[in-house]
């Protein structure tokens, strides 16, 4: 059994490096063919081109791309990420100051995500076909179908412009660092209530509709029926029996949803002005910050690799038949 696991998660990590050699390979060479030159940033057109030339060899782009590949992929399996253009310091201990922020918003997220989608599913199987089911199926394609930037700009002209309830944007009010402990944290809060619906709205979506289709097949198990003709209370069938055989299929899912759903917590911050990665991307695309954008793409592909290997790894645990399958 053991030997088994370890030939598994071998094997997860090896395709999980190959996967990420690949991404910094496309990224590099993407970022690099991309038009513009970070150089004109720093150097006045009108001056004279020697300056430019030795501005173009202290950012090490004085050399072939194929020499600038290859000393970016050693330093990268290195740890070593490069220096940012714009912030003048190392890559690593940038993406550190906004990675927290990123990992926190999309954590808590994820968990109001699950949380709603058992709560809607459970609800909606216990009349299948009825008003409520059939009404939250609508609307939760309608959601699906709808992109999050276009969610994220609806609520905030609903919930903002007109009706002034939620911040449009930011993390807290510019007077927040007069506020008591307590009084910033529910500031905090009640910034990122609007941020926190539109990343979630689209993955409820899913997950209800996952949950609940597993739902409503096991409820159609012949073991349930024997389970009601022995007199089982219906709570006890849905919380020791259905629920346990229908969550297995769901964690796949969630751990490629997590994945996609770093991509939308990005387009999020973005629309809300938080200062997370999805800021950081977008303000080192604009300027060209060849470093700071491979490092960022490389952390949030890291990220949605990991998640998906640690959803084939617990899944595997909760069904032993799969540790063999997955090694065939």
């Amino acid at each position: 059994m053991r030997s088994t696991i370890a030939r598994l998660l071998i094997k997860r990590i090896f395709s999980s490096i190959i996967i990420l050699f690949l991404i910094i390979t496309f990224l590099f060479f993407l970022v690099r063919i991309s038009p513009g030159d970070p150089v004109q940033k720093f150097v006045n057109p009108t001056l004279s081109p020697k300056l430019a030339e030795q501005v173009r060899e202290s950012l090490n782009l004085d050399k072939p791309i194929h020499m600038q590949y290859i000393g970016f992929l050693t330093s990268a399996i290195s740890g070593d990420l490069g220096v940012s253009y714009n912030f003048r310091r190392d890559v690593s201990s940038v993406i550190l100051e906004y990675l927290p922020f990123t990992l926190l918003f999309t954590s808590v997220s994820f968990i109001f995500q699950m949380i709603v989608s058992f709560w809607l599913s459970i609800k909606s199987v216990k009349k299948i076909n009825g008003l409520f089911d059939r009404a939250l199926s609508n609307i939760t394609l309608l959601i699906y179908a709808t992109p999050v930037f276009v969610t994220g700009v609806f609520l905030v002209f609903i919930f903002s412009e007109l009706l002034n309830i939620f911040p449009s944007s930011g993390l807290s009010s510019y007077d927040s660092a007069d506020f008591s402990f307590w009084a910033r944290l529910t500031d905090y809060i009640y910034h990122l209530i609007l941020p926190i619906i539109t990343l979630s709205l689209i993955e409820i979506a899913i997950f209800y509709k996952y949950l609940r289709d597993n739902l409503e097949d096991v409820y159609n198990k012949l073991f349930v029926l024997n389970l009601r003709a022995s007199g089982v209370s219906e709570k006890d069938i849905l919380l020791k029996h259905v629920i346990p055989n229908a969550i297995n299929p769901l964690i796949t899912i969630a751990g490629i949803e997590l994945g996609i759903m770093l991509g939308g917590t990005l387009i999020v911050e973005v629309v809300f002005g938080l200062p997370g990665m999805g800021r950081l991307i977008i303000e080192a695309i604009f300027t060209r910050d060849y470093p700071l954008v491979i490092g960022c793409s490389l952390v949030v592909s890291f990220l949605i690799i990991f998640s998906n290997f640690l959803a084939d790894i617990i899944k595997a645990f909760l069904d032993k038949r799969l540790l063999t399958g997955s090694l065939n």
